[in-house]
Order: C-alpha cells, then structure tokens, then sequence
C-alpha cells in the first residue's frame, strides 16, 4: 500500500488535542473519518505530536497508508471537501513505506503568542494570551537565551507526562516584539522534543520575567535546580501553535 504524507492545519480551540480519545472531539478522528469516506475504507493515522487540548498547529505531520494514489496535487483538495472549517490539509506527498511522521521527524517550532493592551482584543483572544500591562521584552529576550542546548527541564514540565527521561535539547528560545497597538509578543521555541505543556511553562517564566516576578538570571538557576515550583506558571493552551516540523532531509 502506498504511503501519504501531509501538513495538517488546524484551530485547537474546539479540539482536546490530536490525538484520538473516547468522548471527545480529536483532530486524529475527524481525519480519520474524512479518510475513511473518501477511500471507502477504515485508515489508521499517525501523527507528529499529539498537542493539548486548545492548542493549534500551522505544520502538523501525519502519515497514512492508503490503498490506492490519489496525486500529491489533488489530495488536498479531495481532504478538504470532507473536512471540517477548523481543519485543512495544506500539502501531501508520498513517502517510503518506513517513513514515520512519529520517529522520523528532527524537531519542531512553536510560537506562543501574547498580546499586551487596554482592553482585550476580541479578534486575537481566539489565538493569543491577554496581558493587560505590557511587559519588558528586553528582559524576556535576555533570559530566553538560557535555554537553548541540552538540559534536564524537570523545572518545566507539567505533572501527568510520560516521559522516561526529562532530558531534552532545544535549539533555542527567542522572544520578538511584533509592534504595539496593542503589542504582540511571539516566544519562538524549537527543539527535537518537548515535555508535557513544556512550552507553555517556558512561556508563563518568561512572562514573569517580563513582568519583574523573575530576573533574567535567575532563569539558569531554575533550570539547574530542575524544580517546577521555581518556575512561572501554565500559560493557556490557546497561545501556543505549532508552527514547523522539521523533516529529514
């Protein structure tokens, strides 16, 4: 059987995650079914990363093996006409039959966003976290650079994860200033794997940075001491998008 693969967006906020579970609404299902109609048969999907409920994703790979070619042009479109508005397959193309989105993918970029104004912003609520004084992007940028290489991210991971190991190496972490009226903050981090709601922790500490609960230096001591009471707090699912898979080459 050939074998499918393809960039999944999607808007997280009417999803609990990805990946597929009883008595909720998962993006894995909705794909599947769509598969499933437009092959006329049952087809299992894997994916990239199961991301948390309310989380959404620019770039999220998914891999299936299907019975018969539709071509990489047309798959999108044939998806699409079956998909749901919060869902849209982006791009497709045919891997070998030992390719997997799950194992054989060498990292990922997130982007937490944050917006600082006045009063909320209704348009960008959906996708962003509301901050109503706008913080020291200067300090934010600062520290964000401790964070980049290998470390133990005890201090940044969430309880109820499954990992063995709490051992992860990131690219690195950076924090633009994307303008004001109203200001918008994007934390870009980029790493082979994450922890449970990693991400988000490493958003909330950067945000209490910015905000003057941390200092900038003290975030290499948080890191060393591998204890998540020293760290911020969640940031909501709702900021966080999963915006590139870095594939092999």
């Amino acid at each position: 059987m050939p074998r499918i693969a393809f960039i999944t967006e999607f808007d997280g906020t009417d999803f609990a995650g990805f990946q597929s579970q009883e008595n909720a609404r998962a993006v894995q299902d909705v794909i599947e079914k769509a598969l499933e109609e437009l092959y006329k048969t049952k087809i299992r999907l894997t994916g990239c990363s199961r991301t948390d409920a309310g989380v959404h994703a620019k770039c999220h790979l998914s891999h299936a093996d299907v019975p018969f070619v539709i071509p990489e042009d047309k798959f999108p479109l044939a998806m699409n006409a079956l998909l749901p508005d919060d869902v849209a397959v982006k791009k497709s193309f045919y891997v070998s039959d030992d390719f997997s989105a799950r194992f054989d993918i060498k990292g990922k970029r997130y982007i937490y966003r944050i917006y600082s104004s006045p009063t909320r912003s209704p348009l960008l609520d959906r996708n962003a976290y509301y901050c109503p004084i706008k913080p020291d992007i200067a300090k934010m940028q600062k520290a964000a650079l401790y964070f980049a290489g290998e470390h133990d991210f005890a201090a940044f991971c969430a309880t109820g994860g499954s990992q063995k190991t709490t051992v992860r190496r990131l690219f690195g972490v950076k924090v633009y200033d994307k303008g004001d009226d109203p200001c918008q903050i994007e934390i870009e981090v980029s790493g082979e794997a994450f922890l449970y709601n990693m991400v988000r922790i490493i958003a909330g500490t950067l945000l209490y940075v910015g905000q003057g609960k941390i200092e900038p230096d003290e975030v290499k001591d948080i890191i060393a001491n591998c204890d998540r009471s020293m760290a911020g707090k969640t940031l909501p699912a709702k900021g966080l998008t999963l915006e590139e898979v870095f594939l092999p080459d």
